[in-house]
């Protein structure tokens, strides 16, 4: 039995050592097999990968199908992007007033409207939040599903019998454990399990990446005021959501010869606190999956931060007393690493409106291309809800693998309009459907009956 681990650059010398004291080191990228380095702290059904919008649905999804289910995040609350990144609002789940993204998404944020934790924005239905209520309704989501959650555990490795993945490792303040999986779901955002596991990834042929942007809270801001109203909300009735009077005097500061950053918007968001307002507008080249670039370029936002916020409080009234009261635990990341699947999502496809035999979840925000230097954008507003069929979720030759949220398979253009986090939300709902019906059927992800799996979805409301 060809069984082989696979480990982050590192960390091969650790799982030898763990294993006989006699090994001195493991070379990981010549992926050569090795006992299992780690004790085994559980044996489930599904893992899930990563506790973004994408994993946190999933995991409840999977459960909730009665598998005995695992999440697996390196910090020590859910939510990704939203919480992690402060990124607001969560787009986009309607489409002029009638639902895209249903089911447990859905369930997600009209629970998190009755906790005083969300403001829904019609007709596009995108969704303000409050970034700490946030937090508590997805563990009490994932608590009540009984999903088992190892927390502040980085993802470090995977055990692979042929293309099987049958053990991932995780590293934290426990020890080096492993959790046996019949099915994993990778919700990284960066595809981390799949490139650990040596699955093929897509190439940008100019090797460009959307840039980073890290998202910060700024109070004592004038939130009642007429420029704040106007942009601060995100429905398309008060017009673009870019705060153009901000734009335009920043681009002219520039002109005039202030060395500014690059910025994109920027945009104002509401956080359900009067006074404070969460802030989009720093702008980076980074590489996420590259820990020293990554490292410089959010060294480098936390300045840009407080510069910008320094040139808002000299110059627009609305800001006049505003400071820094929250950074975000991390910068958002727009774009890295996307599978190479079964079905790869065009952006002709996308804007077409292609409806797939197999489609399992849907999408109707803008293709957004940020432009990694400047402060250019490139837009296209979709005229009807798109499709995202289920081979998007697989790779050919890896039998228990599914992933979800914006390491998909598809192409630049589909994926500027697919990282959103409704649309995250709704390819994880259909990725933990899929792992369980693979796990109660007892076939491959590749082969289950994708027609149950679109009933399951449309059981649960999503909208299909």
């Amino acid at each position: 039995m060809d069984r082989r681990i696979f480990l982050k650059e590192g960390l091969a010398g650790l799982a030898a050592l763990a294993v006989a004291p006699s090994l001195s080191s493991c070379d990981s990228s010549s992926k050569e097999g090795i006992k299992s380095p780690a004790p085994l702290a559980g044996a489930y059904d599904v893992v899930v990968c990563g506790g973004g919008p994408a994993g946190v649905i999933a995991a409840i999804a999977a459960a909730r199908q009665g598998m005995k289910t695992a999440i697996i995040e390196r910090y020590g609350f859910l939510g990704g992007m939203a919480t992690a990144g402060f990124v607001t609002p969560l787009s986009v789940y309607a489409f002029k007033g009638d639902l895209v993204i249903g089911g447990i998404p859905w369930e997600f944020i009209k629970r998190l409207e009755s906790m005083g934790g969300a403001f829904i924005e019609w007709p596009k239905a995108n969704v303000d939040f409050d970034i700490e209520l946030y937090k508590l309704l997805c563990q009490r989501m994932v608590r009540e599903a009984g999903v088992d959650m190892y927390m502040h555990s980085s993802l470090v490795g995977c055990e692979m019998v042929g293309k099987s993945i049958t053990k991932v490792f995780i590293q934290n303040k426990n020890s080096f454990e492993a959790l046996e999986c019949r099915t994993v779901i990778d919700c990284t955002g960066d595809g981390d399990l799949a490139h650990m596991a040596g699955v093929p990834m897509q190439e940008n042929p100019d090797g460009e990446l959307q840039p980073s942007s890290f998202c910060f809270v700024l109070s004592g801001v004038d939130t009642d005021s007429d420029l704040l109203n106007k942009c601060m909300y995100h429905n398309g009735i008060n017009g673009p959501s870019q705060c153009k009077p901000v734009r335009e005097k920043l681009l002219k500061l520039k002109e005039e010869g202030l060395d500014l950053p690059d910025f994109g918007g920027p945009w104002f968001n509401n956080v359900l606190h009067r006074g404070s307002c969460a802030v989009n507008i720093t702008r980076r080249a980074a590489d996420s999956t590259d820990n020293r670039n990554f490292t410089e370029a959010e060294c480098q936002l936390r300045e840009d931060i407080f510069t910008f916020t320094e040139v808002l409080r000299k110059n627009f009234p609305e800001f006049k007393d505003c400071y820094v009261s929250a950074t975000a635990p991390q910068a958002g990341i727009r774009e890295s690493r996307r599978i190479l699947g079964v079905h790869t999502v065009t952006g002709e496809e996308y804007v077409s409106g292609i409806r797939y035999e197999d489609s399992i979840s849907r999408g109707i925000h803008p293709i957004d291309m940020h432009a990694s230097k400047g402060a250019g954008q490139f837009r296209i507003d979709l005229e009807q809800p798109a499709y995202v069929p289920y081979r998007a979720l697989i790779t050919p030759d890896f039998p228990n693998l599914l992933v979800a949220g914006r390491c998909i398979s598809t192409d630049r253009q589909a994926h500027a309009s697919l990282r959103v986090q409704g649309s995250c939300m709704g390819t994880g709902q259909a990725a933990g459907a899929a792992a369980a019906l693979s796990v109660k059927s007892g076939k491959t992800v590749q082969d289950i009956d994708t027609n149950t799996l679109i009933e399951t979805l449309k059981n649960w409301g999503a909208v299909l």
